[in-house]
């Protein structure tokens, strides 16, 4: 595989990311985390994937007799060419904003908590009960009990700079 120069670099920089979220859910100190894990760790790596790409991601990791932890050495690799191939990429502010518009037809420029749940658990790619309710606990304002979707994607959107 043919990289330009300055990519081991890059890669030294990867590998010290990935070797920090990794060791955050690291509790033994004995280089495995629980599979359960993985989707925290990859999304505190500024990656996105869907619920199917994140199960490709974890077989391609596991072991061939799964044990329900992933070994770092395993983890690396394939982490750091995710990253190199800046895969899994979150959603540009812009498209956020359009979606959450769509949702939102009288332009208000909020939704309520109901109508957020209703959207999450069924439309699409249903939200997990735990997913939800780590997205309820970021995004609604307790007063209003809404979601203003233009602050949230403000704290939603990575910056790469």
């Amino acid at each position: 595989m043919f990289f330009e120069e300055g990519t081991e670099l890059v890669v030294a920089e990867f590998h010290k990311k990935i070797k920090d979220a990794f060791e955050v859910f690291d509790h033994e100190a004995n280089n495995t985390v629980d599979v359960r894990e993985i989707r925290t760790i990859i999304r505190s790596l500024g990656c996105c994937p869907s619920e199917g790409e994140l199960h490709d991601l974890i077989v391609e990791i596991e072991e061939e007799e799964p044990t329900g932890y992933i070994r770092f050495e395993k983890f690396l690799p394939v982490m750091t060419k995710v990253l190199l191939e800046k895969r899994y990429r979150p959603i540009p502010e812009d498209i956020l904003l359009r979606s959450f518009e769509v949702l939102d037809p009288s332009k208000r420029g909020f939704l309520t908590k109901e109508e957020l749940i209703k959207y999450m658990t069924e439309e699409g790619e249903p939200f997990s009960q735990e997913e939800m309710e780590e997205m309820l606990s970021a995004a609604i304002d307790p007063e209003s009990n809404s979601i203003r979707y233009k602050d949230y994607i403000a704290m939603m959107v990575v910056d790469d700079g």
